[in-house]
């Protein structure tokens, strides 16, 4: 029996995580830590299923956060594995605990440095980084790119000041999204050319996310070129913190029909939602793909397919299918484990996913399971 044969006999709807598909990923990860000397971190908001957090251990150096949740969840489920963290702004009660935590601290702004280096404890461990906005990005789509105008992430050469250095050891860029190594190429470019010459007073440089090294056509030779190249000029050590790269094609969403109408085309309704299980669907957006399925008027049979909630553009896509669709029929989505489990809502009363984890040997074991408790106490 397939992988898609396998999931479609679990109640819907439901997540699940492909371990096989998740350790080629971690494996080529891997890969360039081994040729490089380079650290590469899980970016926790892409994927913080922590049931896979001592797989992910065995292969990468640790976890990248975005505020003290994060922080937390990946030193108590990683276990001794780095953990670095990076906020916008921190909230005075939350600095104590993430200095006990982390290793890295990036601030995003010298203000945020001025106001919390007074605090930082005696014999404090934890290294303290800058986040920098090269004022360079290939990222079309406004609401990922961090260096659109009056972009309120990272610091423009314009605002770097030189003196406010002591006790800075590393800067940190994020500016790409699900983007190649040529990008970061051309991204490394404007980098050394605005900040080229604080570099040498750094131990280490971030080369933030969006790097999709796990994907076929990914050019890594080049990565593990550029990478050498920072490290041997400015004697850095180097890190990575791809989100999508550890868990791109490393798992499903299930859903089951509930109904099928007509409107001017065929509509199906389903137990799962784009609006609350994948919103990156009406986000992005983007059209997932379902198992089985090609574009509109590709097959025979092309259906509207929609959630249950009440909000009218609650659609996931048009899809054609060689058969008609049944009412309990049931649907696979691909490449559900990133960006849905870590962003999913109960908007509508729409119960959660359960989810599952999809093991090697082809047994599934049940990780996690909703009820109304979990609606209600959000509320």
């Amino acid at each position: 029996m397939n992988k898609s044969e396998i999931v479609k006999e679990l109640p819907t709807p439901c997540y699940v995580i492909d371990e096989d598909a998740l350790k080629r990923n971690l494996t080529i990860l891997h890969s360039v830590e081994e040729q490089t000397g380079c650290h590469i971190l899980l970016a926790q908001k892409a994927f913080s299923s922590y049931c896979t957090y001592p797989l992910i251990a065995q292969y990468l150096s640790g976890t990248t956060a975005s505020g003290l949740f994060e922080a937390r969840l990946a030193h108590e489920e990683m276990g001794n594995r780095q953990v670095h963290v990076f906020s916008p702004a921190y909230k005075d009660d939350e600095f104590d605990e993430l200095v006990q935590i982390c290793d890295h601290m990036v601030f995003n702004s010298f203000s945020q440095w001025e106001h919390f280096r007074k605090r930082i404890p005696h014999g404090c461990k934890t290294e303290f980084g800058l986040r920098i906005n090269p004022e360079y990005s290939e990222i079309e789509t406004d609401i990922y790119n961090p260096c659109f105008a009056n972009s309120r992430l990272g610091i423009t050469l314009a605002q770097f000041k030189e003196a406010e250095l002591d006790g800075i050891s590393g800067l940190h860029f994020h500016t790409m999204c699900e983007q190649g190594a040529e990008t970061l190429e051309r991204t490394l470019r404007a980098v050394e050319e605005k900040f080229g010459k604080y570099l040498y007073r750094m131990k280490w440089l971030n080369f933030g996310g969006g790097h999709h090294i796990t994907r076929p056509d990914y050019n890594i030779p080049k990565l593990i070129e550029l990478i050498h190249y920072m490290q041997e000029k400015y004697h850095l050590t180097i890190y990575l913190e791809p989100g999508e790269a550890v868990a791109i094609d490393a798992g499903f969403l299930v859903c089951s029909v509930l109904d099928i109408t007509k409107n001017g085309m065929n509509l199906a309704i389903v137990d799962t939602s784009a609006a609350c299980h994948m919103p990156d669907v009406l986000e992005m957006p983007y059209r997932p793909f379902i198992i089985g399925s090609r574009e509109a008027g590709k097959l025979p049979y092309t259906y509207r397919l929609g959630g249950s909630t009440c909000l009218a553009g609650d659609v996931i896509g048009d899809y054609s299918f060689e058969q008609p669709l049944h009412i309990g029929d049931k649907l696979v989505f691909t490449d559900m484990a990133m960006y849905s489990i870590v962003k999913n809502n109960t908007f509508n009363g729409m119960p959660l996913p359960s989810i599952y984890l999809l093991c090697a040997d082809g047994s599934t074991r049940l990780i996690r399971q909703f009820g109304y408790e979990d609606f209600k106490s959000r509320l």
